[in-house]
């Protein structure tokens, strides 16, 4: 199906998806101190005047509540068994980088925050909390409730990452035999002498590959490991926000941010509603040693093919041959921009949604002059390990309300995926600071620690 097609018939899909309204969170009563009194207070009011203007659109069955608003650029996310929630901000919000809430029923409260330094990964696993800065990994060792036991007092686990300010942040996810996968987005668009210039040639070879542009892989148990006791794990990957480990496969996913700017530098060769969609955003399956072919390709989603990046000789036309770069095992329209991913595992939801993935589009800044796009969910299903069927928008509306336009603002950016000890889908939102709990069936207000 041509990308027009499918936007369009998903487009119909999500209109008559069923609608939910969004509720307002309160205080919990809880005793607090005077600051987290305030914050909680703030949050509240928040919630409440966002609930009036949000509305979500679900398929049938579905319903969502809003637990928490005004939190700050909220990034990735991790629940706790017990249905604690910890929030990775992407800089402090009054001088916290994390935040701890508790969830009942249909809201949250901030209990505390930690953590002074800027970021976007967070993960729990074997009982740490694992959390990433722009330039380092830290892990704090949780108790038997999955309580931080010392947050001023993190122990470092890798340190002196490459932050050149462009496609820094390091998203982390962890594997099943004690590894965990590191991001380092490269600072740049398509390696260019001069980046994002028209006329500079892309350098060959790309020099930014030796530090950035892929997945690096640390042991998640040993303290102070620098960049060059890590292994490159996978290379040719522009930026990887969205990331997760499938349990089903044993293997790693990422999301893959496309490049821009082809009708701008090359309008010889991309006309501006091309460059509107292309090219793809890609998942990848990884294995260790893959090279996935930034910055010397792309991958055209209509077309279904590698095309040779016109910085190197391309004319939107060339298909790349090279058997060295892999193929996306999945591919999306331009610009979306896939901050999260997460395989569902939970039994709440209906069995076709059973180790299918979701993705978090976080939307477009640059399709001008076509409208923007994105500020939705959407839910790819799986069989066998791998992508299978079409991708469908699970959870629309964030953008609020009005049609979305060239110069659009969307109200709500999704991020951060996660999901409950109950089988619920939570949805970050870094534009206001929100988080979303998705549910399937009489579920929504029930205890977030209820267990499956």
């Amino acid at each position: 199906m041509k990308l027009n097609q499918n936007l369009k018939a998903l487009t119909m899909v999500a209109a008559f998806a069923g609608s939910m309204w969004v509720t307002s969170c309160s205080n919990s009563g809880k005793k607090t101190d005077d600051t987290t009194k305030a914050d909680s207070t703030r949050m509240a009011d928040s919630a409440a005047a966002a609930a009036s203007m949000t509305k979500l659109k679900l398929p049938d069955g579905f319903n969502a509540n809003m637990l928490a608003d005004n939190l700050g650029p909220a990034r990735h996310i991790a629940v706790t068994p017990n249905g604690d929630i910890y929030v990775k901000l992407s800089s402090p919000k009054d001088g916290k980088g994390i935040l701890m809430l508790t969830a009942s029923g249909d809201k949250a409260t901030v209990k505390n925050g930690f953590g002074d330094y800027e970021g976007t990964g967070i993960y729990i696993k074997d009982g740490y909390l694992y959390s990433s800065s722009n330039t380092s990994v830290f892990r704090y060792k949780l108790n038997e409730n999955n309580e931080v036991i010392d947050p001023n007092a993190p122990e470092t686990i890798v340190t002196g990452l490459v932050d050149r300010k462009q496609h820094n942040s390091k998203s982390i996810v962890l594997d099943n035999k004690g590894n965990i996968y590191v991001n380092i987005g490269a600072p740049s668009n398509a390696c260019q002498e001069q980046d994002r210039t028209k006329g500079s040639k892309g350098m060959q070879p790309c020099p930014i590959l030796d530090s950035a542009g892929g997945i690096w892989r640390f042991k998640a148990d040993v303290a102070n490991q620098s960049y060059k006791e890590g292994k490159r794990y996978a290379t040719g990957l522009r930026n990887v926000v969205g990331l997760d480990w499938n349990s089903e496969t044993n293997k790693l996913f990422v999301m893959q941010h496309g490049r821009d700017m082809l009708s701008v530098l090359y309008p010889e060769y991309f006309t501006n509603q091309q460059s509107a969609v292309l090219p793809a955003e890609c998942m990848f399956e990884l294995k260790e040693g893959v090279n996935a072919g930034w910055p010397y390709t792309y991958y055209d989603q209509e077309k279904k093919q590698k095309m040779v990046a016109p910085e190197y000789g391309g004319d939107g036309k060339k298909v790349e041959t090279s058997k060295k770069y892999i193929d996306p095992v999945a591919a999306y329209p331009g610009h979306m921009a896939p901050n999260g991913l997460l395989f569902y595992t939970g039994s709440q939801f209906p069995e076709k949604y059973k180790n299918g993935a979701f993705i978090a589009f976080h939307g477009s800044w640059n399709r001008a002059p076509e409208p923007q796009e994105g500020f939705f969910v959407v839910f790819q299903p799986f069989a066998n390990g791998k992508p299978s069927g079409d991708w469908e928008i699970f959870a629309d509306g964030f953008y609020g309300q009005g049609p979305k336009t060239p110069e659009g603002r969307a109200q709500r950016r999704p991020c951060g995926l996660a999901q409950g000890p109950d089988g619920s889908l939570y949805v970050t939102d870094d534009s206001k600071g929100a988080i979303f709990k998705i549910s399937y069936g009489n579920t929504a207000a029930a205890p977030a620690s209820t267990g499956e």
